[in-house]
């Protein structure tokens, strides 16, 4: 049960502050960009405004999770892991 609730510690560690993150950078991002201006590889995107401000929030949701996730991955003690099949546990 406690390796269940640390990972689902975990996973809000990551998630939630990378949604607030992707919160105000598509605030910053949009403000200075209008979705209708926007071009991929040389061509306007043939989107709806709401269409591209969602694909920008999910894709500003990914990178902060990744981010913070990468963190989370990093932050864990080597006494956190668990010991491989046939290893002693320490």
């Amino acid at each position: 049960m406690k390796s269940e609730d640390d990972f689902a510690h975990r996973l809000m560690w990551v998630l939630w502050p990378a949604f607030l993150v992707a919160g105000a950078a598509e605030f910053a991002f949009f403000s200075a960009f209008d979705p209708s201006d926007l071009v991929f590889r040389g061509a306007p995107l043939e989107l709806s405004r709401p269409a591209v401000y969602t694909i920008g929030f999910f894709a500003f949701w990914v990178l902060g999770a990744a981010s913070s996730a990468l963190t989370v991955f990093l932050e864990r003690s080597p006494f956190d892991r668990r010991p491989r099949p046939g290893e002693e546990a320490r």
